[in-house]
């Protein structure tokens, strides 16, 4: 099969299109012939090797795997022994820690959803990582109530994007922070109030939330805590040891709460939730743009410029060769 690997951390240009033998799948596994992956936060962490912390699940002085991409939808193609949940044919999409950007990958049947009919490929490959970031945060950390007034600071990315509906669905007042580019998007998402962060910096605005999520990972608890109110929480996607303990001592000391999110993944209450909103029809993912699977680099490479709205998607069906065309113009920013 075809499959971008590397065999060192660094940037974009240590990825190869290569063809490589399929995986073999286990027990509890299931093989998926790949339509699309996403490039997501934590494949670019995978990709460079940093912060140094991602090297204890990844590899500390290689990465252990050679195939990155960690959310992928497609077609069963087959299933192992103790898979009982899918079969041949069926449409499906999940998260793994890696094997997306290749035409199959071996993904644990715990991780796998069947996919919507009201949803495209593309689509759904956007939601797991996005969708459980977004809930985690809102949901779970958060402990968002109806009622409550929140602020989404990077309201157009990847999760900014699925939280700000969320938000709304949990009947809350949303205050959507991101640039001049992204206003009507973050309007027409849900958002009731929108902040253009070039013009006016949210901690300033005399505003006060009952829970600040900040997606940008730009933004530090003691910049946020006049923005809070006196229960409020403040909740970060930048994650370290001495941050985890920073929060609880935080969390403990004071009335206001401080959650960088974890690593660990979602807990079965977040999986629940995920499961009733995609059931509903609830969640409805942005697509900022596509690439081929030759393109993974490009993809990358755009990706770290930032200001994107949505997530990136690689098309990996149909991609013919090994020199795929760029597929859609990006929306830009």
């Amino acid at each position: 099969m075809k499959a971008v690997v590397y065999g060192e951390y660094g940037q974009a240009d240590v990825l190869e299109l290569k063809e490589i033998e399929k995986p073999a799948i286990k027990d509890d596994e299931v093989l998926v012939r790949v339509q699309a992956a996403t490039i997501t936060p934590l494949d670019h962490h995978f990709l460079t090797g940093s912060p140094f912390l991602v090297r204890i699940m990844a590899g500390m002085l290689k990465p252990r795997n050679k195939v990155l991409g960690t959310d992928v939808s497609g077609c069963v193609e087959a299933v192992g022994a103790a898979v009982g949940r899918f079969k041949p044919g069926d449409e499906v999409f999940g998260g793994r820690s890696s094997g997306g950007y290749a035409e199959y990958a071996a993904v644990p049947e715990a991780e796998l959803y069947l996919k919507p009919a009201d949803l495209t490929f593309e689509e759904a490959a956007i939601l797991p990582f996005s969708g459980y970031a977004a809930l985690i945060g809102l949901y779970e950390l958060g402990q968002l109530k109806a009622g409550q007034k929140v602020l989404i600071n990077g309201g157009s990315g990847g999760v900014g994007t699925l939280a700000l509906p969320v938000a709304k669905m949990l009947g809350a007042q949303v205050t959507a922070v991101g640039s001049a580019g992204s206003q009507e998007l973050m309007k027409s998402l849900g958002a009731d109030q929108v902040i253009n962060y070039t013009e006016e910096d949210f901690t300033q605005s005399g505003q006060r939330y009952d829970l600040i999520y900040d997606l940008s990972g730009k933004r530090s608890f003691a910049e946020c805590k006049q923005a809070l109110t006196s229960q409020g929480i403040f909740v970060t996607t930048e994650f370290s040891p001495s941050l985890a303990l920073q929060g609880m001592w935080i969390s403990r000391t004071g009335s206001q709460k401080m959650k960088p999110l974890s690593p660990t993944g979602p807990s079965q209450e977040t999986r629940e939730q995920f499961e009733a909103l995609l059931s509903a029809g609830k969640l409805k993912p942005v697509i900022d743009s596509c690439f081929s699977l030759s393109e993974v680099p490009d993809a990358f490479r755009y990706f770290e410029k930032g200001h994107i709205q949505g997530r990136i998607v690689v098309k990996v069906a149909g991609n013919g060769d090994m020199n795929g065309d760029f597929l859609h113009a990006t929306n830009g920013d």
